[in-house]
């Protein structure tokens, strides 16, 4: 419909344009005196000719009256032909002040064929400012409509993708129906929330596997812990040598499989640390894009950064203002309020909510993995967000507290400077 409606306005203003064209191209402009009007001066002003001061101009012609010696007897008005030569210059109408008699006077008739030239000119020119001012406007619009109907999903699609690859899959993507691409971006949030889902079961499998790590190790240290202590006894009661050497054997064996068990367990915590973080030159001023970025349902007045050259992972940086955001949603459900600040060596970014916050006692460890505070019981999550923020932060070489603020949990993100 608007592609539709953007080719008809162009037609019309192109054919309002070449109509302008014809019109002062082939149009035969009037530039003849109206001989009426010309009879109507000269009975006037020969009858008026020994009171010429008081005469009066009836008509819409614009005239001077010179005697045979060239003086000006009567003029309309100011700027006219004043004399024969001047007149004759001009193309004005030159008659007899008295019909055969040169020598008594002229009456020089002013001729307008110029300016109804200059006013032809003036409205064709106007007639095609007005079109391209059209065709502009019209563009300018179309334009409008293209960046927000094509570019701008297409921009929020590679933003998208651009988390979705950093592992965030809590934003969902907005969907306008009513533009080209509705069903397609539609398409997109579906597999995020399928991977979200996919991520869930796997995060579900990895508490399930750690449940059974800590099983398995109590169950097996508990035998092997007696099983050291038999031998210690036979090793301290016995006479033999022999045997002496065999008991210490079990002994070192029981010591190896406790080391195993706990590089085991060990092993299965520290998973996650195979995520890499590349920190690099960054301007403060591109935080204030990711701020925005992750507050997608707008319910924080993001300040001015203050300008300064950072060493930190844009990407990773992303997803730990997506994890804040995300988490006052979830669990707070309310206003956020963010401002920023410079300190020596690096720049906080602070976040808090209006949630009233969390006990103290489970301040220390919401930073812990598969760690929620008591507040989140019926809400889905993994508990996994600032465990993994508080890593990327640490790998850039800055830091991210948790504490209890004015209004609800407080959050602040430290940002190292560019060496």
């Amino acid at each position: 419909m608007r592609k539709t409606l953007f080719i008809i306005v162009m037609l019309l203003s192109f054919g309002a344009e070449l109509a302008a064209l014809c019109v002062f191209g082939m149009r035969d402009m009037d530039l003849l005196q109206d001989a009426v009007a010309v009879n109507e001066v000269a009975q006037s002003v020969r009858r008026d000719r020994d009171g010429l001061e008081n005469h009066r101009n009836e008509t819409d012609l614009d005239y001077v009256v010179v005697d045979g010696e060239g003086a000006v007897l009567f003029k309309t008005r100011e700027g006219l032909s004043e004399s024969v030569n001047e007149a004759i210059i001009h193309r004005d109408t030159i008659l007899d002040l008295e019909p055969g008699d040169a020598a008594a006077g002229k009456i020089l008739l002013y001729n307008r064929s110029a300016e109804v030239l200059q006013r032809q000119k003036q409205n064709t020119v106007i007639i095609f400012a007005c079109a391209v001012l059209v065709q502009f406007g019209v563009c300018v619009l179309y334009g409008v409509w293209i960046n927000r109907a094509i570019v701008r999903p297409f921009r929020e699609l590679k933003d998208f993708a651009r988390r979705v690859a950093g592992g965030n899959l809590d934003i969902p993507l907005k969907m306008d129906r009513a533009n080209l691409f509705g069903a397609f971006t539609e398409s997109f949030d579906i597999m995020r929330t399928e991977l979200k889902r996919a991520r869930q079961e796997q995060a579900r499998a990895v508490a399930a596997k750690k449940e059974l790590v800590a099983k398995l190790s109590h169950d097996i240290k508990t035998p092997v812990a007696s099983i050291k202590a038999a031998s210690e006894v036979g090793a301290a009661l016995t006479d033999s040598e022999r045997l002496r050497d065999n008991y210490t054997q079990i002994i070192h064996k029981a010591d190896q499989i406790n080391t195993l068990i706990t590089n085991l367990f060990t092993a299965t915590l520290e998973e996650l640390q195979v995520l890499t973080v590349t920190p690099a030159e960054m301007e403060s001023g591109e935080l204030k894009e990711l701020l925005e970025n992750a507050d997608y349902l707008h319910r924080a007045a993001i300040p001015p950064v203050p300008a300064c050259l950072l060493w930190a992972d844009r990407l990773r940086l992303q997803q730990v203002f997506d994890n804040l955001f995300a988490n006052s949603y979830k669990y707070a459900d309310s206003d956020i309020d963010v401002t920023t600040g410079e300190e020596d060596g690096g720049l906080w970014i602070c976040v808090e909510d209006c949630g009233h916050g969390v006990s103290e006692q489970e301040i220390p460890l919401l930073k812990e993995k598969f760690r929620r505070g008591s507040n989140a019981a019926g809400l889905e999550g993994a508990g996994l967000g600032l465990y993994l923020s508080d890593y990327f932060m640490r790998e850039m070489g800055g830091a991210l507290e948790v504490q209890n603020g004015e209004k609800g949990l407080r959050v602040t993100v430290k940002i190292p400077l560019s060496a």
